[in-house]
């Protein structure tokens, strides 16, 4: 089965059919976050470092660096940030940008093997993309979408990413490279948005075997209590085909959905990652009067 390994400069990370779901963590991006944006437009990372940091902390095992702030010079801006990123943790990172000029400066400090966020299937982004993905022999999120729009057909969305696919190829890059973002759906506006990204999962794994990813928070939105909602989402994705998510790890619904879809698909050998992050301390002591009892116990059965 495809393969997709993303690397720092100490870890590497795999997404695969076979493997654990990979949370890529989305917190560190100035959108909808003003004082994240003033903070960053102004060369004030304390912030960036502080949300790496905790994401980590939380489970994520790879971060998307985004600086896409108005007016600011956001080549220089990711650049600045995903080198002090990656100074800080050290897992791998997506860098995120719609302009060409940012992404191939984040890439040119970047140690490893990245994941650019991102192409369309657009020619001129086609174009402009690709050719950086190659040289710095990148992988890449392909986001199904092209001069038409977003379709809500998932049958276009397809067509979509299998272009997208072939054009990668043209430029020598395998689809071993290439992560596919079908495109989530508020399910709030379109009812049936879950039932078509899980025929679009399936039909990406199974036909073009490619990885996959999404923005997993745009399921919920505008709904109430939003977590309860994507802690239902992410695991029946997970069980369609999905190998990732852009996703906040530190809402601890998120990561106790994706750690227990791990366990149901077989992808967490023994449940070791799910007994670490939920087994309970033993209390001061309890081991050794338990083990005493134990003891005294078993001798008198044996007698």
């Amino acid at each position: 089965m495809t393969e997709t390994v993303i690397s720092s400069a100490k870890r590497e990370v795999v997404l695969g059919f076979e493997r654990r779901f990979v949370m890529i963590g989305e917190r560190i991006n100035p959108t909808g976050r003003k004082l994240l944006a003033e903070e960053m437009a102004r060369g004030d990372y304390s912030r960036v470092v502080a949300d790496a940091l905790a994401q980590v902390e939380a489970g994520a095992q790879m971060l998307d660096v985004n600086a896409g702030i108005p007016l600011a010079d956001e080549p220089k801006i990711l650049a600045e940030c995903v080198k002090l990123v990656q100074e800080t943790v050290d897992v791998p990172l997506s860098i995120d940008s719609s302009i060409v000029a940012a992404l191939e400066a984040g890439l040119s400090v970047y140690q490893g093997k990245a994941l650019v966020n991102s192409v369309t299937g657009e020619e001129e982004r086609l174009e402009a993309v690709l050719p950086l993905v190659k040289k710095y022999d990148a992988a890449v999120v392909a986001i199904s979408n092209d001069e038409t729009g977003i379709s809500e057909d998932p049958d276009v969305r397809y067509a979509v990413a299998k272009k997208i696919v072939e054009r990668a190829a043209d430029f020598g890059i395998p689809k071993e490279n290439i992560v596919v973002d079908p495109l989530v759906m508020p399910v709030g506006a379109i009812n049936d948005a879950g039932i078509r990204l899980m025929y679009l999962l399936r039909r990406l794994r199974e036909e073009l075997k490619v990885n996959t990813t999404c923005g997993a928070s745009n399921f919920s939105f505008g709904l109430p209590n939003r977590r309860g909602l994507n802690a239902a989402f992410l695991p029946m994705m997970i069980g369609a085909g999905m190998t990732s998510a852009i996703m906040n790890p530190l809402h601890a619904e998120d990561i106790q959905a994706v750690l227990g879809a791990d366990v149901v698909m077989g992808h967490d050998p023994n449940c070791m990652s799910w007994i670490r992050k939920y087994r309970e301390p033993t209390p001061e002591g309890a081991a050794g009067e338990g083990g005493a009892r134990g003891g005294r116990e078993g001798r008198r059965r044996r007698g």
